[in-house]
């Protein structure tokens, strides 16, 4: 199964494609959409749709797994990451891909074995999972292959967190 893995944001969409077959990864690309705060709201926006939709259709995944949204802090910030989440959401949509949704805890521990993992630990069994030469950078990319690395290990158990596309 091919999953892309995705890290919401405005300033930085990480995304991560595996291939997952017979219990074993093979990385097939990563990176991040990067937005620039001069621009619009409505241009950012666009930007992610139209880059991943590009990254989509270059890899052709099954499936789609998404970070769910954690903030505690500033409000603004997380309209315009919640703008750009739903944008992302609507790309998958459209594009027929089952979507997925995982918390951090969730990631965490699917990866790293514990729920309270520090990034660093997150990041260092991603490389190591992946076969990966050096670490991903920036860490939103490595999150989202550690998202689709979770996908793969616990997607096929958690049917309630789907969302079919019909």
């Amino acid at each position: 199964m091919i999953i892309l893995g995705i890290d919401p944001g405005i300033a930085i969409v990480g995304w991560g494609v595996v291939d997952y077959t017979k219990n074993k990864f093979k990385t097939l690309g990563y990176g991040s959409i990067l937005t620039s705060k001069d621009e619009s709201t409505q241009m950012r926006l666009s930007r992610i749709y139209d880059e991943l939709t590009a990254i989509i259709q270059k890899y052709r995944p099954e499936a789609m797994a998404v970070e769910e949204l954690f903030f505690n802090t500033n409000q603004t910030t997380a309209i315009r990451v919640a703008e750009a989440r739903g944008v992302i959401l609507l790309a998958a949509q459209r594009s027929g891909l089952t979507i997925a949704e995982y918390t951090p805890l969730q990631v965490k521990q699917a990866v790293v074995g514990y729920g309270r993992a520090e990034k660093k630990q997150v990041i260092s069994m991603v490389t190591l999972m992946l076969g990966l030469p050096k670490p991903p950078k920036p860490d939103d990319t490595a999150d989202a292959l550690a998202i689709a690395v979770t996908h793969a290990h616990s997607g096929a158990s958690r049917l309630a967190g789907y969302y079919n596309q019909a």
